[in-house]
């Protein structure tokens, strides 16, 4: 009796390692429950084909993360570089982004068109790039900030935007750079007027309320003998991310058959990294200098 009964057992064994295996190259689920209906309320999320995904993301409550842990005024260099680093990393996980760009406490990324990573989710998007950002800037933190603690880990919110042209593309990203130059402009004159004048902050609002580009550049010329054109790049036009071929050279060991020790030779390795730079690209000149960024516009 409990021999038919082992065998009985082994054949069930086997039909169900057929079934699962038959479910398996079918492309069946096997897992069911009557709890399953919930995936219904789920809202479909998917990015448009052939167009842009941009994820966006912004510095939550930055003004009092700057405050707490001494960030200089107007810009501080150290704070930049941080966000560019973080920006870095996210580019080296996800290799579908094709440029990024950042200014103050913000980053953009792009996305290729054809990009079917995560099988364009939004929710994906945003949320791997948020949370890969946001732990790079505390794992980095110490790397740019050595005398400063970390008082409390930063937040960043994101969006997704898609963008069906390449045109369309370009002025997001002439918005992003035109709104880094205004920022700046008036940042540079106001953290003058109380470092230098020692006005207040409110006074010094007040000073630029209703000022055009043209009256800052002059207020910050006559006053204070700065020309805002020779400030560092990276204040007035943001930091561009993309991908650049780079020639790293290494130490390798080899060994030949008749060698008991190997020969160490310097080996060069030609690898693509996203490298920073400080250019406009409002202008034509950026594009036509890198025409890889942008894929055919059909």
């Amino acid at each position: 009796m409990w021999a038919a009964r082992t065998a009985k057992v082994h054949r069930c064994l086997a039909a169900a390692s057929v079934n699962l295996g038959r479910g398996s190259r079918l492309g069946v689920t096997m897992a069911k429950s009557k709890f399953e209906y919930v995936r219904d309320f789920e809202a479909d999320d998917t990015c448009l084909p052939h167009c842009w995904v941009v994820v966006r993301l912004d510095g939550r409550n930055f003004h009092r993360f700057a405050e707490k842990h001494n960030f200089a005024k107007p810009n501080d260099s150290r704070a930049l570089h941080l966000m560019t680093k973080c920006a870095q990393t996210v580019m080296g996980e996800l290799e579908d982004i094709v440029i990024a760009y950042g200014q103050s406490d913000e980053y953009s990324f792009v996305f290729k068109r054809k990009s079917n990573w995560f099988k364009r989710r939004a929710s994906k998007f945003m949320t791997l790039v948020a949370s890969q950002f946001a732990s790079s800037y505390v794992f980095y933190w110490r790397d740019f900030f050595e005398d400063q603690p970390l008082l409390y880990p930063p937040g960043f919110d994101g969006r997704v935007v898609v963008y069906p042209s390449n045109q369309t593309l370009k002025d997001y990203l002439s918005w992003r750079q035109a709104d880094c130059h205004i920022n700046n402009l008036y940042n540079t004159v106001f953290w003058a007027l109380i470092q230098q004048s020692g006005l207040t902050p409110v006074q010094a609002q007040e000073r630029l309320q209703g000022t055009l580009a043209a009256d800052k550049n002059e207020i910050l010329f006559s006053q204070f003998n700065i020309n805002y054109n020779n400030e560092p790049l990276m204040y007035r036009k943001g930091t561009v991310l993309i991908w650049q071929k780079v020639d790293e050279v290494s130490t390798k060991e080899v060994k030949l058959p008749a060698e008991i020790e190997g020969t160490k030779m310097r080996v060069t390795r030609t690898r693509a990294k996203p490298l920073p730079l400080h250019c406009d690209i409002i202008g034509d000149a950026f594009w036509k200098e890198h025409p890889g960024i942008l894929e055919e516009d059909s």
